[in-house]
């Protein structure tokens, strides 16, 4: 495969990823503020700074409501349709139609269909970034539901009309680790530090944090039906980090990206990417076995992070050579 299919393709998963993810963090936020959760207990609901502060492109003049508006529904507007954040649901999309367009004869008629079909609905449906504003929460919430509905059935039809062959492997694999990364970047804020007390007021908060983030990630059944531990914040960090049986969980993605590179790659046994992977989900396995309980995870996670960013650059190095790095802008 040419290099710079792959590497289109693999920016169009992370793209479809960063969307879906965006669109359910907003939409369990929403919710959560919606219910005056960070009113009667403060720091409980993982907030939309939290999530300004995961996504990144965060300064004090962007992050301010104009005209003395509500801040969170600034906020989530901001993640949901502004098309001058690059994090921002339409800026994702937009990217991801634009590669899907470069290789409209590698995918599946399908699949473009639907990819082109989201972006016009989100750009010109009635759901646009004019459409409403810091005083209608309604409008982010709506358009998370549209995003959240939509890439789900955009990787529905990408599982069942694309060939298993090398194309799909490298849409799977940006996927796979945008999820990670999401995953990880939601863990290292909503985490107690070594700092916090046990049992105190922050700890009650971290644990809000977590039921807020397993929402965010469309994991709150799957967390009730594998853990007997309440759903505070250690038990669901272990369950998002090393919990296998959640296609979600870092834990599994990883297992799969080491499948997928397997696949693709002609000489998987001399791959930098593939072996990796490979110690990334050692490591994982040991820690999981290794530590206790109630182990601090905060560090866990942002090591994790940088050995995902090192695959990342792994992968661009043998895969991508020569391909333009036009990569989605964080």
């Amino acid at each position: 495969m040419l290099a710079r299919i792959a590497h289109e393709l693999y920016w169009l998963g992370r793209n479809l990823a960063r969307a879906e993810f965006t669109a359910r963090a907003v939409e369990a936020v929403f919710q959560a503020e919606l219910q005056g959760t960070s009113e009667t207990t403060p720091g409980v609901s993982f907030g939309s700074g939290g999530l300004l502060a995961m996504l990144g492109n965060v300064s004090d003049e962007s992050s301010r409501p104009p005209d003395g508006g509500s801040l969170g529904g600034h906020a989530l507007g901001q993640l949901t349709l502004d098309p001058e954040r690059p994090g921002s649901m339409l800026a994702s999309i937009e990217r991801a139609r634009e590669g899907a367009r470069t290789v409209r004869d590698v995918i599946s008629a399908e699949m473009w269909e639907a990819i082109n079909t989201t972006a016009l609905g989100l750009r010109d449906g009635g759901l646009g970034w004019a459409g409403f504003s810091s005083t209608a929460p309604a409008g982010p919430s709506l358009a998370s539901q549209y995003v959240k509905e939509r890439t789900a059935l955009i990787w529905g039809v990408a599982n069942r009309s694309m060939l298993r062959d090398e194309a799909k492997c490298f849409l799977d694999a940006g996927g796979l680790i945008e999820i990670s990364d999401m995953v990880l970047r939601m863990l290292r804020i909503a985490l107690p530090t070594s700092a916090s007390g046990a049992g105190g007021s922050d700890s009650a908060a971290t644990d809000g944090h977590a039921l807020i983030l397993l929402q965010a990630v469309g994991g709150f059944h799957a967390y009730l039906r594998a853990v007997t531990a309440p759903p505070n914040a250690r038990p669901v960090a272990r369950f998002l980090l090393f919990e296998r049986a959640y296609p979600d969980s870092v834990a599994a993605c990883v297992d799969s990206l080491h499948e997928v590179f397997t696949t693709a790659d002609a000489g998987p046994r001399n791959s930098k990417p593939v072996l990796r992977v490979s110690r990334l989900a050692a490591d994982l396995d040991f820690q999981r076995r290794a530590l206790p309980d109630g182990a601090e995870l905060t560090g866990i996670c942002e090591q994790t992070q940088q050995e995902l960013a090192r695959i990342d650059q792994d992968v661009a190095e043998r895969y991508f050579a020569g391909a333009a790095t036009a990569g989605m802008r964080r």
